[in-house]
């Protein structure tokens, strides 16, 4: 489940950074990503999900506990150039924090074979599924980046200004759209993905002895 913050707004809402600067446009979208982790307990497999509900991180987009959650901070400058009497993008960085928060059992080197294959399985899940929302925004920082500085010279900054803001908001827009697209499938094939890789796994296993 993704975590969009206020932060990802800062483009919008003051970071961009107006200067009269005879510089290139010479910029890339700089992405970086962190992980944390929560710990849950629990011997069985309704205590992990007991757990999972009660102690998962609450995402600011549904109010709600997730088994996992990536926190999403877009930001940047934008610099101004005036010249020949229009004024154009000058530099643009773009800039996206990922940080991603996974649960960590803390009795899995203690459990049976088979509630370890079935938290393994889980686990993996979850990891994948908040890598993809980072991997979404990653899209969209670099999409920003690109449509940012290929906007063309205006009459003056103040439009120029305008015109930065506006396809800033379609991108997020689109950004955050793409994610809640994104989490509406996978909670709707969550069981059916869910029981081919637990069946992937067990073949696995079976196969490995």
């Amino acid at each position: 489940m993704k975590q969009l913050s206020n932060v990802c707004r800062a483009l919008l809402a003051g970071a961009l950074l107006l200067s009269c600067l005879n510089r290139p446009a010479v910029a890339e979208a700089i992405s970086t990503k962190t992980y944390s982790y929560f710990t849950i307990g629990g011997k069985t497999a309704e205590d992990l999900d007991r757990e999972l509900s009660q102690r998962g991180p609450v995402t600011k987009s549904t109010g709600f506990r997730h088994p996992g959650a990536t926190e999403i901070k877009f930001g940047g400058e934008l610099t101004y150039v005036e010249k020949n009497g229009r004024c154009g993008v000058g530099t643009v960085k773009v800039t996206l924090h990922t940080k991603i928060l996974l649960p960590r059992w803390s009795n899995r080197r203690r459990t049976n074979a088979d509630l370890a294959l079935i938290w393994d399985t889980l686990a993996a899940d979850i990891k994948r599924h908040e890598e993809r929302h980072a991997e979404i925004a990653r899209g969209y920082a670099r999409d920003l980046d690109q449509k940012l500085r290929a906007l063309r010279p205006q009459a003056n900054c103040e439009t120029m200004q305008k015109m930065v803001a506006e396809v800033s908001q379609e991108v997020m827009d689109a950004h955050d759209k793409d994610q809640v697209r994104f989490d509406k499938i996978e909670s709707k094939n969550f069981d059916a993905r869910m029981t081919r890789l637990l069946k992937n796994r067990i073949q696995q296993r079976a196969g490995s002895r």
